[in-house]
């Protein structure tokens, strides 16, 4: 088995004064409690913002990524009947009109002719505003309030590669979503009972190469508010994971590597999630949509197969207890990413 994992309780700085880990940072925090203080290692910072709200009839996605010496911002929206997909990305090389700060839930915008992207925190609520002129041949606009209860937990774990590379990871699962994405004519209506957001929050120094499975979801079921967060491979070998599944806003940390089984030659299969050394995590995870996405820029490469479907097993609680899960919407992807 492997080791418990430090909780951390109190503020503390990523980095030292060097650029370097912070050794006190190393551990996980129920509260965002790590301040990304990144500097020096020019070139190899990374830093985004990712939310993705899954919806009654639709996905909606945004992102504002900055890799140092470009940045990458990108929409996307599916519609899950239609299967009606659209991404749009809009790349840059250094850029004024991006601001990704130190702080979680501080406000992050990108602004471009193309796309304009703003997550505006305040009052325990994130406003999602995104315009972008030319989506799929149409206008496209969401305006949506990310409510963040103040009694929920949320995912926030530093993985030391070493004291030169590591990333500050915050999750922040089963967050109620109103508002609406409107696209071209058609309006699609957020219902705070049946809509949950995700935020996925990284900063951090990377190697030039990296690859990752991730596992997310958010979802009610049987009159619980259910997230699951899994990774796979990046934190392997580190003593640190990124896995854990909430219920009603309280994590429950699970500190023993996931292990992810699927085809990539046929993502579509249906893929396997289970804990590496006992049988605390048994999921199967179903897909019914591909979304494939590549960016092959030289300096900047990337291929993500992220796939939308639903998981079905069960979870286990420190006590023994089992959390079935059942048909619970969510995504699984593999990322390859050399930058």
């Amino acid at each position: 088995m492997q080791h418990m994992e430090r909780e951390i309780t109190e503020h503390v700085m990523l980095c030292d004064a060097k650029g370097q880990l912070n050794p006190n940072a190393i551990g996980f925090a129920r509260q965002p409690l790590v301040v990304s203080n990144l500097r020096g290692n020019f070139m190899r910072k990374k830093k985004w913002n990712y939310w993705c709200v899954f919806g009654e009839e639709v996905m909606f996605s945004a992102t504002i990524c900055h890799l140092d010496y470009s940045t990458v911002c990108f929409v996307y929206f599916l519609n899950y009947e239609t299967q009606r997909f659209y991404e749009k990305t809009v790349i840059m090389p250094f850029t004024r009109q991006i601001k990704l700060p130190n702080q979680v839930l501080d406000t992050s915008h990108f602004r471009h002719e193309e796309m304009n992207i703003k997550f505006e925190y305040e009052q325990n609520e994130t406003c999602i505003s995104v315009e972008v002129e030319d989506f799929d041949g149409e206008p496209l606009e969401a305006s949506l309030r990310i409510r963040h209860p103040e009694n929920h937990d949320s995912l926030n774990v530093v993985i030391p590669w070493n004291r030169q590379t590591f990333q500050f990871t915050g999750k922040h699962l089963s967050l109620p979503a109103t508002g609406s994405v409107k696209l071209g004519n058609r309006t699609y209506k957020m219902d705070p009972g049946d809509s949950f957001a995700v935020l996925d929050y990284g900063r951090g120094i990377w190697p030039r190469e990296s690859s990752w499975n991730w596992g997310v979801a958010s979802q009610r079921s049987d009159g619980k508010t259910i997230g699951l967060n899994f990774g796979g491979k990046w934190t392997d070998g580190t003593g640190m994971t990124e896995n854990a599944f909430f219920v009603d806003g309280k994590m429950t940390k699970l500190h023993e590597d996931v292990l992810f089984h699927y085809n990539s030659e046929n993502y579509k299969e249906p893929w396997f999630i289970q804990s590496k050394f006992s049988d605390d995590v048994k999921l199967t995870f179903t897909p019914f949509f591909e979304r494939e996405s590549k960016t092959d820029l030289k300096l900047v490469k990337s291929e993500i197969h992220q796939m939308i479907g639903y998981f079905n097993g069960y979870v286990r609680y420190p006590d023994g207890r089992k959390l079935k899960i059942s048909q619970i919407l969510g995504a699984v992807e593999e990322h390859f990413a050399k930058w």
